[in-house]
């Protein structure tokens, strides 16, 4: 009797849920809220994954293929970002010093060895 009245009770909450589906107008659920208080949910959700090592860490080749496909979709829709010279330089000589130890002060160490 109980298995019953719960069916029953289970049925009636089928009922509602699918009776108040009325679009956009539910201010329920992640995909209701505002961008910004989604990302701060993500990002939460994110530092708890690597923190509790449930994350999956990229191995370099892995995130050089994610950003490959990235970029070859972007510039096939026509949304890749187009750099000047000056931009792709910039991008260029960040890059070098990260991936060469330029946290090193490699700009303000130039500077120094002028003056030697």
């Amino acid at each position: 009797m109980a298995s019953q009245n719960q069916q029953g009770h289970q049925g009636g909450n089928q009922d509602k849920s699918s009776g108040s589906d009325k679009g956009a107008s539910s201010n329920r659920g992640f995909a209701s809220m505002d961008p910004e208080r989604q990302r701060e949910i993500a990002s939460q959700g994110g530092k708890a994954a690597h923190e509790s090592g449930h994350a999956h860490e990229f191995t370099s080749e892995e995130a050089r293929e994610a950003g490959s496909k990235g970029g070859k979709a972007a510039h096939e829709k026509g949304t890749a970002h187009e750099f000047t010279p000056e931009e792709a330089r910039e991008a260029g000589r960040k890059g070098g010093e990260a991936s060469h130890g330029g946290g090193r002060g490699g700009g303000s160490q130039g500077g120094q060895g002028g003056n030697r």
